[in-house]
């Protein structure tokens, strides 16, 4: 695709990567059947090759209006294009570049802007959202259906961490709201990585990595988030206290794996951030290096009364750190008997923010996703990242949970 771009961005680090990505696009289409927002509205404008077209527009100083800040709002940034494109297209990065200038350009109304503050405020703040959620739990009796949905009733309570004892140690990413919601499954990951002779602890100062307020555009905010996680692990990984930095969601994972890039130009934190991003590992990762001491584990475990289970990869587990059935394998090995998920390449709906900044198309696509997870009728739905569980549950009156607290009871019952 031959570009042009104006002059207010061509010189910058932003600009020469827009267009080396838009220049890699061959403008196939292939995307196209695979894009979520597509298959629902038929809107090329809704689908990767579409927006890519209003993305080369407004690099090139055309009018930006409502309208392409509409259909870039709708994209999912699920990257299931990514998987499909042929030529290698790197389109999520190109749209966070295209929403950020947007955001600039384009003003919304007080409403709107008034949610996507209070959404990046609230939601990496772990403190602020654990209290306001407890205050949510209180008053949830009379607040309207369609908000008592989001707010469970009752939430799994954290088990015992084993105390650090083995001379191989792993830091763990807590998160932002991972803790308040299922605040069992970095516990339930710390005892199964102890059984293999890993301990796993945390970085006190360590927080959100900075996907919440960067995908809502603040992107600025969402960086010093990146930064404040680069610190706090850091003594660590200078010292030699860790080999890796374990992620249990898929979400934090695929971003922190992206710090490198995304702090590419940053003169203090380049380095660093290349550094943390190398040594990030979903937990996928790490129990597959270690497939052989796991198996040792739940060998015995083997027998005739199979769990039924229906896996959602998540989309930042499949398309964005391209993890494609590793999961499975492990859950597979532990005894567990997975059912076929149809079109297991859509995304959720969840995606974020997403589920509450674009509702109708979520809901859509969790009535979809639901149906495939289901189709098998399995005993219970696992999946990877605390945003798909929590968006899972609110469609289904089956148990959705995170992959290692399985993997945890599984070996808990030896």
């Amino acid at each position: 695709m031959q570009t042009k771009l104006a002059d207010f961005i061509k010189h910058s680090a932003e600009g020469q990567e827009a267009d080396e990505i838009l220049r890699s696009c061959v403008h196939c289409g292939f995307c196209l059947a695979t894009c979520p927002t597509y298959q629902l509205l038929g809107d090329e404008l809704d689908s990767p090759r579409g927006r890519i077209y209003l993305m080369k527009q407004l690099l090139e100083g055309q009018p930006v209006t409502e309208k392409t800040q509409l259909h870039l709002d709708r994209c999912l940034t699920c990257r299931a294009c990514e998987t499909t494109c042929p030529s290698g297209v790197r389109y999520g990065a190109l749209v966070d570049i295209g929403r950020g200038i947007v955001e600039k350009q384009v003003k919304r109304n007080l409403q709107a802007e008034a949610m996507r503050y209070s959404l990046r405020k609230i939601l990496p703040n772990a403190l602020l959202f654990n209290t306001l959620f407890k205050a949510g739990q209180i008053v949830r009796p009379m607040l309207p259906s369609s908000l008592k949905k989001k707010i469970p009733v009752k939430l799994g309570a954290a088990q015992a961490w084993p105390a650090a004892r083995h001379v191989r140690t792993m830091l763990v990413l807590d998160g932002c709201v991972q803790p308040t919601l299922a605040p069992n499954i970095n516990a339930a990951c710390a005892r199964v990585l102890d059984r293999i002779g890993i301990s796993l602890i945390k970085a006190d100062e360590a927080g959100c990595c900075g996907a919440v307020t960067f995908h809502l555009n603040a992107q600025a905010e969402g960086l010093d988030y990146m930064r404040r996680n680069i610190d706090a692990w850091w003594p660590f990984v200078e010292q030699r206290q860790t080999e890796a930095i374990v992620m249990t969601a898929s979400g934090c994972g695929v971003t922190v794996k992206d710090y490198g890039h995304l702090l590419s130009h940053d003169r203090d934190y380049a380095e660093k951030a290349a550094r943390i991003s190398a040594m990030t590992k979903d937990i996928s990762e790490i129990l597959y290096a270690e497939k052989s001491r796991l198996q040792e584990l739940v060998e015995s475990k083997k027998n005739g009364n199979q769990t039924k289970l229906a896996f959602h990869s998540p989309c930042t587990l499949q398309h964005g750190m391209k993890i494609r059935g590793v999961v499975e394998q492990i859950l597979s090995s532990a005894g567990f008997d997975l059912t076929n998920v149809p079109n297991g390449h859509l995304c959720c709906g969840s995606a974020g923010t997403y589920s509450i900044l674009q509702p109708e198309l979520s809901q859509q696509l969790l009535k979809n996703k639901v149906a495939a997870l289901e189709s098998g009728q399995p005993d219970q739905i696992a999946t990877a990242n605390i945003g798909c569980l929590m968006h899972l549950q609110n469609g289904t009156t089956t148990s959705v949970r995170h992959w290692i607290e399985l993997i945890d009871q599984r070996l808990s019952d030896l």
